[in-house]
């Protein structure tokens, strides 16, 4: 029987991984949840749950019912609300919990980059006439709508809300490409002036940063939300050694 039951909240690619290091291990049992906002996810080799908690009090009342013994926190840097929540939860039901967050991506020789606090600060950045790649996804889109002297390009994996206002420009739905050439021909196709991001970190959306860079492009690049502090690594490697330092002590027990 597992020493240890694992709730992996999950939607990244180091999720993914860490799901497929712990599926075969026998001391823990995984359930990997997604909120649902992207249909039809790629499948995890462990156990699936999809959709939302309730916030902290409906998280903390699921770990208790399932007998959760520990929270892996492995969801996007920007996924702010769970991450808070789950800090929450961890703490009303007194289990341990760590968060797997990838590095911010760095300014490197021939980036010009402008940082922003926020979306709603990154619009202050954009000058009228600019034609804008908006790789920031569908959640926060909108907020440039009342910006009407711009042009955006804006990529997303899944159309928005037929609700949202959106800015002036073309709606792609795409998923970034992990080749720098192509990222670079997307933006000169499209005339692009500046690329507006979010620094997510990792490899997977990367090339725009590189195509920037190559186009001499002025990037706006927006500062990760500020997190409750709490254990975390950088690495899936890093999760499984504080995994092992929690079946460590629950034999000590």
């Amino acid at each position: 029987m597992p020493e240890l039951k694992i709730l992996l909240l999950a939607g990244t690619g180091e999720a993914r991984e860490l799901a497929g290091r712990l599926a075969d291990d026998g001391r823990v049992s995984v359930v990997a949840s997604l909120a649902g906002v992207t249909e039809n996810p790629k499948a995890y080799p462990v156990e699936t749950r999809i959709g939302g908690f309730g916030g902290a009090d409906g998280l903390a009342d699921y770990l208790k019912k399932n007998r959760f013994s520990a929270i892996i926190d492995a969801t996007h840097p920007f996924a702010r609300s769970i991450s808070t929540n789950a800090v929450a939860a961890s703490g009303e039901r007194k289990i341990p919990i760590v968060r797997l967050m990838r590095p911010a991506w760095q300014p490197e020789a021939g980036d010009n980059w402008v940082r922003a606090r926020d979306v709603e600060h990154a619009v202050d950045f954009v000058p009228d006439g600019a034609r804008v790649f908006l790789a920031i996804g569908r959640k926060e889109i909108s907020a440039f709508k009342n910006r009407r002297r711009i042009w955006c390009l804006m990529r997303m994996i899944e159309a928005p809300d037929e609700k949202t206002a959106l800015p002036p420009g073309e709606l792609l739905l795409a998923r970034p490409s992990c080749s720098a050439d192509d990222e670079k021909a997307l933006m000169e196709r499209h005339g692009i002036t500046h690329l507006v991001a979010k620094n997510s970190g990792g490899d997977a959306g990367y090339a725009k940063i590189l195509a920037a860079r190559e186009l001499q492009l002025p990037v706006i690049m927006i500062r990760r939300p500020v997190l409750p502090a709490i254990a975390e690594v950088d690495t899936v490697e890093g999760v499984i050694a504080w995994l092992d330092g929690l079946l460590t002590l629950s034999q000590m027990g």
